[in-house]
């Protein structure tokens, strides 16, 4: 007899990136960003004003040589006639006013400089120039950029770590408020974050989330009492039909009365037990247990054809024996059985590995919509898998969860659908 195996698809988490590490990356980057700028605009606005300094130093030299010039015949200090590096444009100026002209040369010692030039006479006569040099107060520019450099450098030493700090309490609110809504998501419905301080948009997604909890848990609540409700009473009468019915006389009516009555007090059986599991008023009584024993007699009790197939492990020659409740293990199997056959297609195998049962089907598998968010009650999902009150394997799936088994869903690869059993060690 073949084994079957199936290849259960998981589902791998999203790489999450801390939010922390973002704000923190973030206010990096703006402190780089602004360090730049700042940095830009000090050098273009100190090399400016370097410029205008020697520009007005150049202008008024040239008016104090000229008035000694003129008084005496004699120049002052750092004042030329007609010198030979005067820019062209001061060369022939059309007036006796004062200009001033910008020499970007460099010559040996001189950096950049300034020139200021006035004729000294009428038109012909020679040019009075006194040249600035700005190399040494140039030469300070890269000194300032450095300074510059170096405290951006601290600042983002500092601010980076603030920024961490801020940012890391901000990601562990909302962490909190994430953990809560997995929690309610995952079934969970007295999960709430409870007050959060702060008063911002955490707080307000916060109490979002606990409000979101409190009306789900009251529809669901509510849900729950009318299952509870309807089924106990429909239970009497359901009694009652069952008693009348053997009162009728033998014959074909008789029989399809009586599987319509079996099948309706079949769905309030269902509805009670469903109704428990919601409560929590069910317990389940642990022994120890061979489980391919009471997963053959689980399936026999269907009434179902189904392949069953107990994997050898180790010297002891099938499955060791697992503590379990074997009422409830066999509840699980069977429903799993008859919902291969009503909804998907023979052959039906069930395969007993370790602790894990495998129910597969070779029908067109289970639907998306209940491999996304599991079975519920009342809903048998896409048409093709035939009819009926969706009650089995919500029945399953909740005495798993009584077990603290993991009951998994998923389709084979080359088709039908494919139910695991994991019961717990």
């Amino acid at each position: 007899m073949r084994t079957v195996r199936t290849s259960l698809r998981s589902t791998s988490p999203l790489r999450r990136v801390s939010l922390r590490r973002r704000i923190a990356a973030l206010a990096a980057a703006t402190a780089c960003l602004v360090a730049v700028a700042v940095g830009v605009l000090v050098h273009l606005w100190i090399a400016q004003d370097i410029r205008d300094r020697a520009e007005a130093r150049a202008f008024n030299s040239v008016y104090a040589a000229m008035d000694v010039y003129r008084r005496t015949g004699a120049l002052a200090d750092g004042a030329e006639l007609d010198p030979a590096g005067l820019p062209a444009a001061l060369r022939h100026p059309a007036d006796e006013q004062r200009h001033t002209a910008y020499d970007g040369r460099v010559k040996g010692t001189l950096g950049p400089s300034y020139w200021a030039a006035q004729r000294t006479a009428g038109p012909g006569s020679p040019v009075l120039a006194v040249q600035v040099n700005m190399g040494p107060e140039l030469a300070g520019l890269p000194r300032l950029d450095a300074a510059m450099a170096v405290a951006s450098l601290v600042a983002l030493a500092v601010a980076v770590p603030v920024a961490g700090y801020g940012a890391g309490l901000l990601a562990r609110r909302l962490r909190r408020v994430a953990e809560t809504a997995g929690r309610i998501s995952a079934g969970d419905l007295d999960a709430r974050t409870g007050p959060t301080r702060g008063g911002d948009e955490v707080a307000e997604i916060a109490a979002t989330v606990d409000a979101m909890a409190d009306s789900l848990g009251r529809r669901l609540r509510t849900e729950r009492q009318f299952t509870a409700d309807v089924a106990h009473e429909l239970r009497t009468p359901v009694g009652g039909l069952l008693a009348a019915v053997d009162l009728l006389p033998a014959g074909e009516t008789e029989d399809l009365i009586r599987a319509r009555v079996r099948d309706l007090r079949g769905l309030v059986e269902d509805l009670l037990e469903v109704s428990r599991l919601d409560a929590g008023a069910e317990r389940p009584v642990h022994v120890r247990v061979p489980l391919g024993e009471v997963v053959r007699e689980a399936v026999a009790r269907t009434g179902f054809e189904a392949e069953v197939e107990v994997v050898a492990s180790g010297a002891q020659g099938g499955p060791a024996p697992v503590e379990t409740d074997p009422r409830r293990l066999e509840r699980i199997v069977g429903n799993l059985v008859v919902n291969a056959h009503r909804h998907g297609a023979a052959p039906v195998r069930v395969t007993v590995e370790g602790r894990t049962v495998v129910v597969r089907d070779h029908g067109p598998g289970f639907p998306a919509e209940l491999l996304r968010h599991g079975p519920r009650r009342f809903h048998t999902g896409a048409a093709e898998r035939g009819s009926g009150h969706g009650l089995g394997l919500t029945i399953a799936a909740g005495q798993a969860r009584l077990l603290g088994a993991e009951l998994r869903f998923d389709n084979a690869p080359d088709g039908g659908a494919v139910a695991t059993l994991r019961l717990p060690g």
